[in-house]
């Protein structure tokens, strides 16, 4: 078992670089990977978790071949996003800051391209790159890949959700057969198996950790609220817990922002991060995140990737992701560098049939938490306070202003000063809780809501196979809840925005030779359609409808 960095063979420059940055001892995806990458040069798989050190575990062998005096493009990094690309640029020049010599440009969109092409024109050893922008670059020859001996895929199961396959097929075409590809990824959907087999040479899958599971640091709780009281109950666990440093994350940028606007109007320390800023506001934002000058950064989940914080005390999710498999990077946002982690979600009572097929997924458990009510709030905050109080520095300084203190409050009880200067601080707040409600939704009313929810099971149930009726179902997003008893869900990447009717649901199953009695709900969304199919079919049609088209759709069926 590796322990230390100096077992793993790098030079003294590298080693330096990294000692500057207070690297103590190998994570193991970083004890796993780089010892291989530096004595082999088989194509390697990597399926480790956000967070775990993926830079440093292909940053540093790359940075230990490269030939300095040949300035060629001699590696390519692709990943998802801007913030991403900007983040590994940086810790390869931290980790290559005694090796001289070096130069690594990073190309991403939203950024002036002409600054990019003089920076590529000047020469880079190491080009890292999102999809788009680099395949625009190749296309002006101001990018060549031609000669790279060292490819890698950073977060490539999320690079094929942002819908970059095209620009990867073309990328990887491109590229020299010679290379060695490295593919990293946190899960292994279908299409990032199949990047691997066509474009990786036999690669070697090494699974640091359980796939898709959540980081082990990471405790999962949530709260369940009445839709109209989600914003209430996430302003009262900000103020549940005084030291709070978290990400929310929120489904549309609309609503990001709407979140942020309204917690700074309320006071809280939070602003926005989503694809609608401009590179320099965003560059603002998350600058003062990383000084602390903001406790709350509210962001979608594309633009939360690349964001490279290890002291977050929360992530919140006050929105379940869409795709489970998203949970997972959410949640490895928190927990790291061996500190433990919070994941919190807020949730209302439709959708606590997500949270279980989520517990599946990671192999951890949720626990439910009443929503904290006015006297514990407060009680935290006063608690807080008067932590903050006791470890205060006492300077020197305020020895001259003594005798001014003691005329003002010599002659007040001890008991009835610190009452002053409590009230003094907490008044605003006491009041506004005073006659704050209570947010958790009572047992009687979750007893009736299960009751009205089995009747809508038995109206849908009633229905032909499952249809959806109604204009009012349509343009939305959500939770399609429990399947019937005996069925399982099977989401396939087909809804609204495709025009899908389920009548074509049940021809397609048809078409598949899986009866009208074996087809259950089916729950259409914008993006997918949830298809309740009987356990004896639900695999068949799995393997059936995955890898089909559907007119110029390529199909993703996958059993929930």
């Amino acid at each position: 078992m590796i322990t230390d960095f100096l077992e793993l063979g790098l030079s003294n420059e590298i080693l330096n670089g990294i000692a500057e940055l207070g690297f103590e001892k190998p994570t193991p995806v970083q004890a796993r990977i780089i010892p291989q990458l530096l004595v082999d040069d088989n194509d390697i798989v990597c399926l480790a978790q956000t967070g775990t050190g993926k830079t440093a575990a292909f940053g540093l062998p790359v940075l230990e071949y490269l030939d300095v005096k040949n300035p060629a493009t001699q590696a390519l990094v692709l990943c998802p996003t801007r913030e991403l690309c900007r983040q590994i640029s940086r810790d390869l020049g931290n980790y290559s800051k005694y090796k001289e010599g070096i130069r690594i440009v990073s190309v991403y969109g939203g950024a002036a391209i002409q600054w990019q092409i003089k920076a590529l024109r000047s020469g880079a050893h190491i080009i890292v790159a999102t999809p788009g922008r680099l395949l625009d670059l190749i296309k002006r020859e101001a990018a060549d890949i031609s000669g790279i001996g060292t490819l890698i895929l950073d977060e490539a199961d999320e690079m094929l959700n942002m819908g970059f396959k095209e620009e990867l097929d073309a990328i990887l075409e491109q590229a020299p057969e010679s290379r060695r590809s490295l593919l990293f990824s946190a899960t292994l959907p279908k299409e990032v198996e199949r990047i691997a087999k066509s474009y990786m040479k036999d690669p070697q899958i090494v699974t640091v950790g359980e796939r898709n599971a959540g980081a082990q640091n990471v405790e999962h709780f949530y709260y369940m609220v009445r839709e109209e009281d989600r914003y209430a109950a996430l302003k009262r666990i900000a103020d549940y817990n005084p030291d709070i440093y978290a990400i929310v994350f929120c489904k549309t940028r609309e609503e990001t922002q709407k979140i942020a606007d309204a917690l700074q109007k309320d006071g809280y320390d939070a602003d926005a991060l989503h694809g609608d800023l401009s590179q320099a506001q965003r560059d603002n934002v998350m600058g003062r995140f990383r000084r602390r000058s903001l406790h709350l950064l509210v962001a979608t989940d594309v633009a939360a990737r690349g964001i490279d914080v290890s002291d977050l005390s929360h992530v919140i999710n006050y929105n379940l992701p869409q795709e489970i498999e998203l949970y997972t990077h959410r949640s490895g946002r928190t927990g790291r560098a061996d500190k433990k982690g919070v994941s919190i979600a807020i949730i209302n009572q439709k959708e606590k049939g997500k949270i279980r097929r989520i517990e599946d997924v990671i192999k951890k458990q949720f626990t439910r938490l009443p929503v904290p009510g006015a006297r514990e709030i407060c009680e935290k905050q006063l608690v807080h306070l008067i932590d903050g109080i006791n470890n205060v520095e006492v300077r020197d300084d305020i020895h001259a202003f003594m005798t001014t203190i003691n005329e003002k409050w010599g002659e007040i009880p001890k008991e009835d000063l610190v009452k002053k200067i409590l009230s003094y601080e907490f008044n605003r707040f006491f009041d506004y809780y005073r006659k704050a409600k209570d947010l958790n939704i009572p047992e009687k009313e979750k007893k009736e809501g299960k009751k009205a929810e089995g009747s809508r099971k038995k109206s849908r149930q009633e229905t032909d196979a499952g249809a959806v009726a109604g204009k009012d179902k349509k343009a939305r997003d959500g939770d399609p809840g429990e399947c019937e008893k005996g069925f399982r869900w099977l989401r396939v990447n087909l809804g609204y925005k495709n025009n899908i009717l389920p009548r074509e649901i049940i021809s397609m199953m048809k078409a598949c030779g899986i009866g009208k009695k074996s087809v259950g709900k089916i729950e259409i969304f914008n993006d997918y359609v949830y298809v309740g199919l009987k356990d004896s079919v639900a695999d068949y049609a799995r393997s059936q409808l995955n890898g089909a088209s559907f007119g110029r759709r390529r199909l993703n069926a996958v059993l929930m």
